[in-house]
């Protein structure tokens, strides 16, 4: 006579849950609990077809990867769309890929090197590691782990590892280039004060359109204003009250700073787009909204991170894989500020 689940449970000492769980292939249970169970069950002739009768058992995990999010300076705002849209895909890759995700928040000057080596005591398999505000100096303690990692939103030429980032010169490129197909006239930067790789990036695409338009890169105002809408109004309205002229069009390095300044300048009277158009960089939901509704690069944020976990699942696959950098194409939404 075969033996039953419940009894399989009184033999090991288990609850009912555990055993049901460690029989039908589900998570909840310890790779060594399972073993015992299933052996414990053919041992004792346990009837395995009432599991197979059943629906399929779902495959069991691959183990844990970890989503780090380094903060540097703030320019990481984990409340907004670019940040959820992201985490969205990478939750959706872990599923596809049958990965559990933790997210673990890292500032700096919190001892990184001795809470990355906590990790490695769990069950991680690998780094998904958000680099935005990173330096080279601070992506040296997750190389000494020696764990798959793949670096998102950031790029080191210094550094020889795996990256998945936005093409920001391409769309900052195309950007600066609709300005001038439309206003014909010396596009002006709405830059970041914050000096992070994105937008070192986007600066080289609006600075190579400008030549490619036959212009005089030095010949471009730019004004340097706080990634924020908050900050950027504040910044532009200062710029404003000080006397100075705005251009005739601009690029801004990401929506917020679009969105700010456009505030400060229909409060001095400008018309937008007729006095002063206005590009921005992200598609943000706030960007449709606005009044008139903002131009603005739009960026694969979901597809991105569903890539990140894609090549960090080949990476623990397959050991030794060259190091890749994957740029994420963007594209131009036309709409009123241009």
């Amino acid at each position: 006579m075969s033996v039953t689940a419940k009894e399989l449970a009184s033999l090991l000492n288990l609850s009912e849950a555990a055993v049901s769980m460690a029989l039908n292939g589900k998570p909840g249970v310890s790779t060594a609990t399972r073993k015992k169970v299933m052996e414990t069950a053919e041992k004792h002739g346990y009837d395995f077809s009432r599991i197979t009768a059943k629906a399929p058992a779902p495959r069991p995990s691959q183990g844990t990867l970890y989503f780090i999010i380094y903060r540097k300076h703030g320019a990481v705002v984990t409340d907004t769309p670019f940040f959820s849209q992201l985490s969205q895909g990478i939750d959706s890759g872990c599923k596809k890929y049958r990965y559990f995700l933790n997210v673990f928040y890292l500032d700096e000057g919190d001892n990184p090197e001795r809470q990355l080596r906590e990790l490695i005591h769990f069950d991680c398999r690998g780094i998904l590691l958000l680099g935005t505000e990173m330096l080279e100096n601070d992506v040296l303690p997750f190389l000494k782990l020696n764990l798959p990692l793949v670096i998102l939103d950031t790029y080191f030429e210094t550094i020889e590892a795996d990256y998945i980032l936005i093409n920001n010169a391409q769309g900052a490129y195309l950007a600066t280039c609709h300005l001038l197909s439309r206003c014909r006239e010396q596009p002006g930067y709405l830059r970041s004060s914050y000096p992070i790789n994105n937008f070192t990036e986007r600066a080289d695409g609006f600075y190579r359109a400008v030549r490619r338009n036959g212009m005089s890169t030095p010949n471009s105002k730019v004004h340097y204003l706080s990634p924020s809408a908050e900050g950027a109004y504040a910044d532009m309205t200062a710029i404003l009250n000080a006397g100075e002229k705005p251009a005739r069009c601009y690029f801004a390095d990401n929506d917020l700073i679009a969105c700010g300044a456009m505030k400060a300048l229909k409060e001095k009277g400008y018309r937008i787009p007729q006095d002063v158009s206005i590009v921005g960089f992200d598609n943000m939901p706030m960007a449709a909204y606005t009044e008139p509704a903002l131009t603005t690069v739009n960026v694969p944020k979901e597809y991105m991170g569903e890539m990140a976990v894609c090549r960090l699942s080949q990476l623990i696959e397959s050991p030794g894989n060259i190091p890749v950098k994957l740029e994420i194409s963007t594209t131009l939404v036309k709409r009123k500020t241009v």
